[in-house]
């Protein structure tokens, strides 16, 4: 019996030719905890903290990575002479990285930074953090985690798509982040996520929760508000629109002048698209 299956070139092509690119998906953060909102508010001095992870931290996110988990397994041996069995008992999750682009008034760093010194700040009404007697008091845990955490992998037509959702994220790492006197570069800041489990939810099966205000492009109208005009037959001119058209166009995604989805966005973050590829 042979197992060698006969592939001709077409079938190759077919196969090859409807593979997924990496550089397509989108991070968002929804449900974000109050308590740690009010301590960014008071503290930190960010009154636009919860609108700014909520709809421009994902946008300024440049690497991510789908979920990894495993089975922790047990060795049982007695059952078959000479074959030992494994059997699993838990199911693993690994913590996950996203890297983020730094914005200039270094909104996305204080964030981050803002968001660990809540998780182990309980003692600073007590005693100040410059002086010696300074001690640690770490919150529990319902203070500081997010509802939900989201990483959408999607393809240009907007037609397929996984979500994964994260439940009950926080932030587990900072890595430094090197600077230097030589040549210019984007400054970024990579943060490691520990949570406690992951969902992942197929096109069309997604739940939301009352708190959600997750970005689904496959909705015709989500709760921001986006809407799929790719229905119609109207092309636009996305490229060349003016700043009046994309205000009044935003958060719409729209047939481009070839016939490919394109998201509208406003002019001050296509602006700020347009800089950092032009870098």
């Amino acid at each position: 019996m042979s197992f060698i299956q006969k592939i001709t070139m077409n079938d190759a092509k077919v196969k090859f030719g409807s593979l997924s690119l990496n550089n397509q998906y989108q991070v968002h953060f929804a449900g974000f905890n109050g308590n740690v909102i009010r301590y960014l508010k008071f503290n930190r001095r960010m009154n636009n903290a919860q609108d700014f992870i909520s709809r421009e931290a994902g946008l300024l996110c440049s690497d991510a990575s789908l979920p990894a988990s495993a089975f922790a397994t047990a060795e049982v041996k007695d059952n078959f002479m000479g074959i030992p069995q494994e059997f699993a008992h838990s199911r693993l999750y690994t913590d996950i990285d996203f890297t983020f682009y730094v914005d200039d008034d270094y909104t996305m760093l204080n964030i981050f930074e803002g968001w660990m010194d809540y998780i182990s700040s309980g003692s600073q009404n007590e005693v100040s953090e410059l002086s010696e007697n300074y001690y640690r008091r770490f919150q529990y845990p319902d203070n500081y985690k997010v509802q939900s955490m989201y990483i959408s992998k999607f393809e240009k037509d907007y037609q397929s798509q996984i979500d994964y959702q994260f439940i009950n994220a926080f932030p587990k790492t900072i890595t430094a982040i090197p600077v230097s006197y030589g040549p210019a570069d984007l400054l970024k800041v990579s943060v490691s996520f520990n949570y406690d489990r992951y969902v992942m939810n197929p096109k069309g099966r997604y739940k939301k929760s009352r708190t959600s205000s997750f970005m689904d492009l496959s909705n015709p109208i989500d709760k921001f508000g986006n809407k799929d005009l790719t229905q119609d037959n109207r092309r636009y001119d996305v490229k060349n629109f003016t700043d009046a058209e994309r205000n009044k166009m935003k958060q719409t995604i729209v047939k481009d002048k070839t016939g490919t989805p394109s998201y509208v966005f406003d002019a001050k973050t296509q602006a700020a698209l347009d800089a950092l590829a032009d870098k």
